[in-house]
């Protein structure tokens, strides 16, 4: 059902709304980028140090009454909220002044209280990160990300010519600086899943362009004589319904992991939900238009024995 709503045989003019499409990334990356340097990020305790209690009852759990239980135990920042289910909560305190028997007090300290006011509650992990621990995390998180893009370059360098290697970078700069700002408007905890998110939507939006790319020179082999903005139109509608297919069904798993997958999760898959549209996004409107920008020579994708005909 869902193949025969996606035309195998499409004829979209891509390249005519280009100069739209650079507005509108170079609009969502400035937007992104000023979030990002006035609000900034909602960084979890993986990456600014904390206590992470998970704490279960038979109960439904009255968020509200912990909360100011909490409060009360002199920790200064704290957050509980729902986790997975109505008889499960999550504590985030802020990390406490001290080395590590102040935040083993601390804990005993809100355990304690809250022993005293709820009943059988259920203590089920306690997780305490330090400041040297949450720099490394963040830092080696960066680099992580950065060997990615950097990576993806030579490769895509080597496998087609410098333009498609830059041209893929862009794109992929683009998903994740709209990644960030994502983050940065809906204030969602920025954790070390939502890294693994970003350096998963870089694989999915590298894959997306490899395709876009390999058809392109496989186009320009196929018709010599064609202009390149008529060539790149052609190569993205034939692989349309491929991109389409690809994102509509990655998309129904991840909804369904969104909705139903739990708190632990939902993070990650948010990530991934607009991952995959800014990827599909940037492989149809960044990476093959930024291909004309960039010069691309069709007589260098040539085979070595038709160049010397080449026009």
């Amino acid at each position: 059902m869902l193949l025969k709503l996606i035309p195998a045989d499409t004829h979209v003019n891509f390249l005519k709304a280009r100069y739209v499409a650079y507005a509108l990334s170079a609009i969502l990356i400035a937007a992104s980028m000023a979030l990002f340097f006035t609000r900034g990020l909602n960084l979890g305790i993986d990456f600014k140090g904390g206590i992470t209690i998970e704490v279960g009852a038979e109960q439904p759990i009255d968020i509200a009454a912990m909360r100011a239980v909490v409060n009360g135990q002199d920790v200064g920042d704290a957050s509980i909220q729902a986790f997975g289910s109505a008889n499960e909560a999550l504590i985030r305190i802020a990390r406490q002044p001290g080395e590590a028997e102040a935040q083993q007090a601390a804990v005993d300290r809100v355990k304690s209280a809250l022993d005293d006011r709820f009943d059988n509650l259920e203590w089920r992990r306690t997780e305490v990160v330090g400041p040297k621990i949450s720099e490394e995390l963040f830092r080696d998180g960066i680099m992580a990300m950065s060997l990615a893009v950097i990576a993806v370059l030579v490769y895509i360098w080597f496998r087609f010519e410098w333009q498609f290697g830059l041209g893929a970078v862009i794109a992929l700069v683009h998903d994740v600086l709209l990644t960030i700002g994502f983050f940065s408007l809906t204030g969602l905890e920025f954790n070390l899943s939502i890294v693994a998110a970003i350096l998963t939507i870089i694989g999915y939006s590298l894959n997306d362009t490899v395709v876009v790319y390999d058809r392109i020179r496989e186009t320009i082999r196929r018709f010599r004589k064609m202009e390149m903005v008529e060539l790149l139109n052609l190569s993205l509608n034939q692989t349309l319904s491929r991109t389409l297919m690809t994102s509509l069904t990655t998309l129904l798993a991840l909804f369904a992991l969104f909705f139903f997958g739990g708190a632990v999760i939902q993070g990650f898959t948010a990530a991934m939900i607009w991952g995959v549209f800014v990827g599909t996004y940037s492989s149809i409107f960044v990476a093959a238009p930024v291909l004309l920008m960039l010069k691309v020579k069709r007589e260098n994708l040539l085979p070595d024995e038709a160049k010397s005909s080449a026009p």
